[in-house]
C-alpha cells in the first residue's frame, strides 16, 4: 500500500510532520511494508516557516530584528539554499501576539523588521521569497519595512518619517536612490486570503484597526493618511493600486509589496502545495490522508486539508482526514473531498491533557491504526 500523507499541524500539539509521523505509525502496525511519503502542510500562516523548511531539506535562521515596538526581538525564518528561497512569517518580525494587549497602538507598531528579515535573506544569497503576512500588529501601509529596504519615506524635511501609522502623516516624497540594488531581482509569493483594499469602509484601518488597538478617530485619521501615501506612490510606481485586493492586508503591507516588489499575492495553502510538489507525491498513492487540529464548517473556506483533498481528488484518490476535535458542520468537508474523517480523541480527558503532544500523538498512532484495520478487513 501507497499512502501520502500531508497534515496540518495540530496547533498546540503536534506539527505537522509529527502528526504526519503518527499517523505513519499507525497504519505501519497494520501494514508493516506499506510505502508511506510524509509531505509537510500549512496554510500560509503560523507554522508556515518551519513545515516548508523542514519538508524541503532547508535550515532555519534566527536573527535579532526590530520588533512591533521598535525594540530588538529575535526573528526565525527559513533559507532552502537548493532554490535560493527564503521563508518569512511577518508575524515573527511584527506580529501581534508580541505585543500586550495594553500596548497594542497601530499609530507606533511597524514593519520595520520584516524588512530586516527580507534584507538578511538577500544578503544571504536569496532570491525567491514565500511570505505569509497574517497576525500583524501594524497599521503602517508597509513604510517601515520599506524604509528598510532602503526607500525613502521622507517628511518635508528629507529625513525619513517616524515608526508606526504616524509616520504616514508626515509623508512628504517617496524616493528610491538607496533601495537594496538586489531587490530589483527578487520575486515574492505573498501568503494572503485577505481581499481588502488599503482603505475606505473595508480598508484596513476600519476592518482590522479595532484589533490592533485603534479607536475610531485613529482609524478615521489612519485610513486619510494612508490614502495620502497610496496617492504619493502611485505618482511612481503605477502598481500602487490602493483598489486592488489584497492591498489592506496586513495593516497595509499587502499595498507595500504589491506597489514597490515584484510580489503576487496568493492563497497561502495554495503556495505551500505548490512549494512542497504535493502532487507530484498524490499522483502515485493509494491514499491520502490529511487533517488539522480541528475539522469544522470552516475548514472548507480555503484551508489546508481541502487543498490536500482537492489536489488528491484530481487523480481520484480516496481521502481520510483525522483531527483532534470535529464539530457537526464539519460534514460540509464531505462534499469537498474528504471521503471520511475521524476525530482522535479516545476517552473524556481535559483539554490540557488532550492536547499534550505525547498524548496526541499516541491517540492519532491508534486512530489510523484501527482506521487501517478496517481497510485491511475490507480489502
Amino acid at each position: 500500500m501507497k499512502v501520502t500523507i500531508a497534515i496540518d499541524s495540530l496547533k498546540g500539539s503536534l506539527t505537522s510532520l509529527e502528526a504526519g509521523q503518527a499517523a505513519a505509525e499507525g497504519i505501519r502496525r497494520v501494514y508493516e511494508d506499506a510505502d508511506i511519503c510524509i509531505r509537510p502542510l500549512a496554510d500560509g500562516g503560523e507554522g508556515t516557516v518551519e513545515a516548508l523548511v523542514r519538508g524541503m531539506g532547508g535550515e532555519l535562521k534566527r536573527i535579532t530584528v526590530t520588533g512591533p515596538l521598535g525594540k530588538p526581538v529575535v526573528c526565525e525564518y527559513g533559507i532552502i539554499k537548493e532554490s535560493g528561497t527564503a521563508v518569512i512569517e511577518m508575524a515573527g518580525a511584527a506580529g501581534i501576539t508580541m505585543v500586550d494587549e495594553e500596548e497594542r497602538n497601530p499609530l507606533y507598531t511597524t514593519t520595520y523588521g520584516v524588512g530586516e528579515v527580507i534584507r538578511d535573506a538577500v544578503r544571504s544569497g536569496c532570491r525567491r521569497f514565500v511570505v505569509g503576512i497574517g497576525g500583524s500588529a501594524t497599521n503602517d501601509g508597509g513604510i517601515g519595512m520599506l524604509q528598510a529596504l532602503g526607500y525613502g519615506i521622507l517628511d518635508k524635511e528629507g529625513r525619513q518619517v517616524p515608526y508606526g501609522a504616524r509616520g504616514l502623516a508626515e509623508i512628504a516624497s517617496v524616493t528610491d536612490d538607496n533601495v537594496l540594488p538586489e531587490l530589483s531581482g527578487c520575486t515574492f509569493r505573498i501568503a494572503c486570503d485577505v481581499t481588502n483594499p488599503l482603505c475606505g469602509e473595508q480598508g484596513c484601518s476600519a476592518v482590522f484597526g479595532p484589533q490592533k488597538g485603534a479607536d475610531p478617530e485613529m482609524i478615521r485619521q489612519m485610513d486619510g493618511w494612508l490614502e495620502h501615501f497610496a496617492t504619493l506612490s502611485q505618482e511612481k510606481y503605477p502598481a500602487a493600486d490602493p483598489l486592488r485586493p489584497g492591498t489592506g492586508a496586513a495593516g497595509g503591507l499587502g499595498f507595500a509589496f504589491l506597489g514597490f516588489t515584484k510580489a503576487v499575492l496568493e492563497s497561502g495553502v495554495k503556495i505551500v502545495l505548490d512549494e512542497t510538489k504535493l502532487e507530484d507525491y498524490v499522483r502515485d498513492a493509494d491514499l491520502v490522508i490529511t487533517g488539522e487540529g480541528r475539522l469544522d464548517g470552516q475548514t472548507v473556506m480555503g484551508k489546508a486539508p481541502i487543498g490536500v483533498a482537492k489536489t488528491a481528488k484530481k487523480y481520484g484518490k480516496p481521502v481520510i482526514g483525522f483531527s483532534g476535535c470535529v464539530t457537526k458542520d464539519a460534514v460540509a468537508c464531505n462534499r469537498e473531498g474528504i471521503d471520511a474523517f475521524f476525530p482522535i480523541l479516545r476517552g473524556v480527558v481535559t483539554l490540557d491533557e488532550a492536547m499534550k503532544t505525547e498524548n496526541a500523538g499516541a491517540n492519532l498512532a491508534d486512530t489510523a491504526e484501527q482506521v487501517f484495520r478496517l481497510i485491511r478487513a475490507m480489502a
